[in-house]
């Protein structure tokens, strides 16, 4: 099992270079992120955007880009466009955001004609906090903001494919609601504890779920103990089901700002995986996105 960020990224070289198709190329921290991803020979970019601004960015970071890897389409949406089209030809095996919105990007990728579809897509975050020697995942903290019952499902599916791709076999969901009880007035507890049965009938395979559960029983032994709670999850859980975009949102940060963790990220749901960052996160977890894309593609997602 990969217990590191670090040791991911190791095990992705490994099966590279992945050929990223890049939507609206002309972004600095992309084009930073890929030089080092050729560095390290784990990635190498195809960049669809304003190719004087590509050529211009990349000049001031110290990276060639040859002219046979850009192609000049300064319109967002035609770029998002062009840029499928390259992963549809299977001259790309992943997809990558660049000075796009990802609204404009994702209803490229989901155009019925043209696009990438293949089912819900959502965002799974790989973390590590200190005092935790393992890997966690998280989601959904980007694309699908209230989702029902029939979404979380394909939600979970999602997570545990990641979870299965860098080397969880079997892993823990943690569905997290604000306390471990069935409470017909807090409709994420119903979906919890249906989310846990369609688990238990195999609807859902591939992992364990539970829930409603509070997120300090997964956590905190003494937690558990004290609401009289016993859990295989406690201590042991692997990924980390929200009930909505505000939640996984807020608990992301609170992972990254509160608790000094790291993380990468990757969109999956679609027939390639999709790397849509923020420009806020950093450097490395941009780099450690591309190598769990990477680690999702080669699993066969």
């Amino acid at each position: 099992m990969i217990r590191d960020l670090d040791v991911l990224v190791a095990v992705a070289r490994g099966k590279g270079p992945a050929r990223i198709a890049v939507a609206a190329g002309h972004d600095p921290d992309v084009i930073e992120a890929m030089k080092t991803a050729r560095e390290m020979n784990l990635a190498e970019g195809y960049f669809v955007g304003d190719s004087a601004r590509i050529t211009k960015m990349a000049a001031d970071a110290g990276f060639s880009i040859g002219s046979e890897n850009i192609h000049h389409e300064p319109d967002d949406a035609a770029a998002a466009r062009i840029a499928i089209g390259r992963v549809r030809e299977g001259k790309a095996n992943l997809l990558m955001k660049g000075k796009i919105a990802t609204s404009k990007l994702v209803k490229a990728v989901l155009d019925r004609d043209a696009g990438l579809r293949k089912g819900l897509i959502s965002q799974v975050i790989v973390f590590q906090v200190p005092g935790f020697n393992r890997l966690m995942l998280m989601t959904d903290a980007a694309i699908n903001i209230a989702p029902t019952l029939e979404q979380k499902a394909d939600i979970v599916r999602n997570a545990i494919t990641v979870a299965q791709a860098i080397g969880i076999e079997k892993p823990n969901v943690a569905l997290l609601t604000a306390l471990e009880f069935v409470n017909p007035e807090m409709p994420a507890t119903v979906d919890a504890a249906s989310l846990a049965m369609m688990n238990r009938r195999g609807q859902i395979s591939g992992g364990y779920l539970e829930g409603p559960i509070a997120l300090d029983v997964p956590l905190s032994q003494f937690a558990a103990e004290r609401k009289g709670i016993e859990s295989p999850l406690t201590g042991k859980t692997d990924i980390f089901i929200c009930p909505d975009i505000e939640a996984a949102n807020i608990l992301y940060r609170s992972i990254l700002y509160f608790a000094g963790g790291e993380s990468g990220g990757v969109v999956i749901g679609a027939k390639v995986p999709l790397i849509l960052l923020s420009r806020a996160e950093t450097p490395e977890t941009k780099i450690r996105s591309i190598a769990i894309a990477m680690m999702v593609a080669a699993a066969g997602q």
